[in-house]
């Protein structure tokens, strides 16, 4: 699975049903896992972004797919960028001679 650190941000729709946040997370969730991924973690934030996810999915392309399904809502802004793990992100380095 690759990981994927997701930026959100609140929609003025989204904002504005903020209270119905939480339902719309579990369905949020419940359509990641039916793509074949996962949210390992979700944070509400200060600063320039409303929510920080950290989710897994099996490829770039459902990660896009989920980002766009998000978008198709209307309740939030995304930013999606992949995440290489420690592990990866030596070896990459490694590569570089």
């Amino acid at each position: 699975m690759t990981t994927y650190v997701v930026l959100l941000n609140w929609t003025e729709q989204g904002i504005k049903n903020v209270r119905e946040s939480p339902k719309r997370l579990d369905s949020a969730k419940k359509v990641l896992e039916e793509m074949g991924g996962s949210f390992k973690e979700i944070y509400l934030t200060m600063g320039e972004y409303d929510m920080v996810a950290i989710c897994e999915a099996p490829d770039d392309a459902v990660a896009a797919r989920f980002a766009l399904t998000l978008g198709t809502y209307g309740n939030v802004r995304t930013r999606t960028l992949k995440a290489f793990p420690e592990a990866a992100y030596r070896e990459l380095i490694g590569t570089l001679g």
